[in-house]
């Protein structure tokens, strides 16, 4: 189906009509998700890539101060140095390289313009979740079992929660037929403040906790 366009004899069609609106029920157009997609997939890139390197010379010299030390707290050292750094056999920071790459590609992808099908963005949510479920594990695992924080670690834990978030409200968005009122409506219309909100809490839970050891 085509539409006429107005002041002129050319035609667009329902599609690419629908592609330049923002419905008020969507937290993005598709275009503006893809820039988030590549930017924090590529802050996370970089940051997965950072501690890879810092890990690699952390293996070869063992003296090595890795140069997100700060102090007893806020360091890398112990973090990258524990069994949890290396859950499947290798450095978690190699899969945060392969899934940030893929993120930021995604991202790339619907900037140009690119339709992604439907079971790419269902692989997309299931990674995106168990991203988010190994974060947290692993959040866990350095304010309670490790006792030290990775700020490299944590811009990942940052941008992993972003990411999630955005997809799934992207997927729920596309598939409610029609526009539903409730928690779904609320949230889409207030998702950036409920993403602060979100990351202020984790904030303050490592504050927290780390004030009371």
């Amino acid at each position: 189906m085509t539409l006429p366009t107005h002041g002129s004899g050319t035609t667009a069609t329902t599609t690419d009509v629908e592609a330049d609106l923002e419905p008020a029920d969507r937290p993005l157009t598709e275009r503006r998700l893809g820039l988030l997609l590549l930017v924090t997939g590529l802050i996370g890139f970089a940051a997965a890539f950072v501690l890879t390197v810092e890990k690699f010379w952390l293996l070869t010299n063992p003296f090595y101060v890795p140069s997100c030390t700060v102090n007893e707290t806020v360091s890398c050292g112990p973090v990258m140095s524990s069994p949890q750094a290396e859950l499947f056999g290798f450095p978690n920071p190699l899969l945060g390289i392969a899934g940030f790459a893929v993120v930021a590609t995604t991202g790339a992808a619907l900037l140009a313009g690119g339709r992604l099908a439907g079971w790419y963005w269902a692989g997309l949510q299931v990674g995106a979740v168990l991203a988010v479920v190994f974060v947290a594990w692993l959040i866990s695992q350095s304010l309670f079992v490790i006792g030290a924080l990775c700020p490299y670690c944590m811009v990942v834990w940052a941008v992993t929660f972003t990411i999630c978030w955005y997809v799934t409200l992207r997927n729920l968005a596309a598939h409610r037929r029609p526009r539903p009122d409730g928690l779904l409506d609320f949230a889409v219309r207030y998702h950036l403040t409920l993403l602060v909100l979100g990351l202020a809490a984790v904030a303050g839970l490592v504050v927290v906790t780390v004030q009371l050891r």
